[in-house]
């Protein structure tokens, strides 16, 4: 079983207008509410790959509820722990021809006592786990180092872990003396881990060596229509990826650890695990709803998609 982790879950709710009037009334006909949070994307396309998993992080009050009727409804397993304080609504409002704004509220503190009971919630899932996700950003009053703890936990039972984090939860977990199996940041995010101006295309593969991702398995850097550049172990890969008709990117990052995360899972080669995340991040980017793939679509792009070994 594939467990996902979500700390800081929310309500998404989208907003389409055909043109946002500030300081006016905006009324909105068609409203679309959906359980968030970067592992809860995760985990649909998951479910949607039919991969057997269950849903985890701390949940609360109304809006908690309302998220785990909607992971139910879509047959997604699930087991939080509850808090005291309510889980946030995140609004997207999509206006004036592809532009999107958005409201993200903080969310709920959480106190060391329910943190605690999560890590022994935690402890008793990783018993029936064989592959953990971590995803988004940590919820207020969460330990800076929670994603540690987690990721020792889970490698004391030799589970591995696909992080998708960033900030000082990102840098945290890389430079622990028990780093995740896989990473998966952007440009951006290696340019800050290695406090260098930027990463780019050219100069990635030299920056993937850095002795900082010593002890990482996996680091899968994608950069969108450029398709990624990863690194196994000590093989660095290049994958070129097709043209597509996108018409909503945002939860890509999401799909494409999902895929990674399924072809771990099923024990796949370095270029099918690669291929696997490529295919459901842009599978995403092809549909409307965030955290959502056609799987009919995965054949025609899967065998699109080329995987060149640098060294």
């Amino acid at each position: 079983m594939i467990l996902t982790i979500t700390m800081n879950p929310s309500v998404d709710m989208s907003y389409p207008l055909p043109n946002l009037q500030l300081d006016a009334v905006n009324r909105v006909e068609q409203v679309s509410k959906t359980a968030g949070g970067k592992g809860l994307n995760v985990s649909r396309v998951l479910h949607q790959l039919d991969k057997e998993l269950l849903a985890t992080g701390v949940i609360g009050g109304h809006l908690g509820a309302f998220i785990k009727d909607k992971l139910s409804e879509a047959g997604i397993s699930h087991d939080f722990t509850e808090i005291k304080e309510e889980s946030r609504n995140s609004i997207a409002i999509l206006h004036d021809h592809g532009q999107q704004t958005e409201l993200l509220e903080k969310g709920p503190t959480v106190t060391q006592e329910e943190e605690e009971r999560f890590i022994q919630h935690y402890q008793k899932l990783l018993e029936s786990s064989s592959l953990v996700t971590i995803s988004g950003s940590l919820a207020a009053g969460l330990s800076a180092d929670l994603y540690e703890q987690l990721i020792a936990l889970a490698k004391e039972k030799n589970i591995p872990v696909l992080l998708d984090t960033s900030g000082g939860a990102l840098r945290g977990a890389v430079i622990s003396g028990t780093p995740p199996f896989l990473i998966k940041p952007n440009e951006t995010e290696v340019a800050e881990l290695l406090s260098v101006d930027r990463a780019e295309k050219e100069s990635l593969i030299e920056q993937l060596q850095h002795s900082i991702f010593q002890g990482i398995e996996w680091i899968v850097v994608s950069m969108g229509a450029a398709g990624a550049v990863a690194k196994h172990g000590d093989v660095l890969y290049r994958v070129t990826i097709p043209k597509i008709e996108v018409v909503n990117p945002v939860g890509s990052g999401d799909a494409t650890l999902a895929g990674l995360a399924a072809g771990i899972y099923a024990g796949c080669s370095d270029e099918d695990i690669l291929k696997w995340g490529m295919t459901t991040g842009m599978l995403n980017a092809m549909e409307e709803k965030t955290g959502c793939i056609d799987p009919q679509g995965i054949n025609e792009l899967f065998h699109q998609i080329q995987v060149e070994k640098i060294q």
